[in-house]
């Protein structure tokens, strides 16, 4: 289960893209509009699919393993944003990437799987 960590939240705004596209807006005879429960409640958004197979210790914690690999399917790696279990409150493509860098150090070289079979 995701729960929220111990720094500040997800800001569901920023400043800066707020002031672009009010300019923007101003620009082009454009109303910036954002959406309902970010206006009011405050919660971020994203257009990303993310979760679906959050990192866990067991598999009734988590769906994979800190190396990616998912729970009882020998040799199945989740190495996409299934594996971000929230919202990190801004463009997720970096945290991807780097999840999916860090994944791959987990990998042997084919020249050492071949020298142990």
């Amino acid at each position: 289960m995701t729960e929220p960590g111990d720094g500040p939240p997800a800001k569901a705004w920023a400043p800066e893209a707020t002031d672009l596209s009010e300019r923007v807006a101003r620009h082009l005879d454009g109303y910036p509009t954002s959406l309902l429960t970010e206006t009011l409640l405050g919660i971020p958004t994203t257009a990303h699919i993310l979760g679906g197979a959050p990192m866990g210790d067991s598999p009734e914690t988590g769906a994979i393993d800190h190396r990616h690999r998912l729970f009882g399917y020998e040799g199945l790696l989740v190495i996409d944003g299934a594996a971000i279990s929230a919202n990190p409150g801004v463009n997720p493509s970096l945290t991807i990437a780097a999840l999916a860098e860090r994944a791959m150090t987990f990998i042997p070289p084919k020249a050492q799987v071949a020298a142990s079979t």
